[in-house]
């Protein structure tokens, strides 16, 4: 397997952001796509995304064969909640191995939870989806959408050995028109893709990112 950045990488803090501005929409009422209720809040916060990203989704269904659907997870996360996943998941690990430092802690944890300060969903740039049959059903694509690395046996790595052929050719076809939108994968997560983000701009080369921490109401 090819050497992943992860989130916690300094050269994805180190991208500078020049937000662009755009609001955050709902996918629920604009776009078309199909919405999951995995992970719905309250607020309705997990089904918004900013405009550009959205445009890109749309898109990239638009490509997939007849009798596919792209089905949207989770957007934008608030910067609370991302602190709550982070800190929960880092003591997750510290308890099953207390011996490790807190540097391989950060890092072992930005595997499946961006670190807050840079996390890609708190700027409504990253979007959790799957695919799906044209009455919602979802394709097998190895694992469940937000499987750890833990329980998953890292089966959850987009390029991971040993799931079966249909899930591989399910990952390959979500990653291709997705691609070819302009969102690019975190390696860790299958499910995980962003546009304009920080880790965006450094895997696509981009002089900074366009999306910072969302700070509208």
């Amino acid at each position: 397997m090819a050497e992943i950045t992860l989130m916690s990488d300094p050269e994805v803090a180190a991208v500078p952001v020049r937000d662009r501005g755009e609001r955050l929409v709902d996918v629920r009422s604009e776009g078309g796509l199909l919405v999951d209720s995995l992970v719905a809040d309250a607020e309705g916060a997990y089904a918004l995304l900013r405009e550009g990203v959205l445009r890109r989704l749309v898109k990239a269904q638009e490509s997939l064969p007849d009798g596919l659907r792209l089905l949207f997870v989770e957007g934008y996360r608030p910067l609370s909640l991302q602190r709550h996943y982070f800190e929960e998941y880092t003591a997750e690990l510290r308890a099953a191995d207390p011996t490790r430092s807190p540097g391989d802690l950060h890092a072992a944890a930005s595997r499946y939870v961006s670190p807050p300060d840079i996390a890609p969903h708190s700027a409504g740039a990253a979007v959790d989806l799957t695919l799906a049959d044209a009455d919602g059903t979802p394709r097998d694509m190895g694992t469940p959408v937000n499987a750890s690395p833990e329980e998953s046996a890292g089966a959850c790595y987009t390029h991971a050995d040993g799931i079966g052929a249909e899930a591989r050719e399910n990952r390959r076809l979500l990653g291709a028109v997705l691609t070819d939108a302009g969102l690019v994968n975190y390696p860790t997560e299958w499910w995980h893709w962003s546009y304009g983000d920080r880790y965006w701009a450094l895997a696509t080369g981009a002089e900074h990112a366009l999306y910072g921490p969302w700070q509208g109401d």
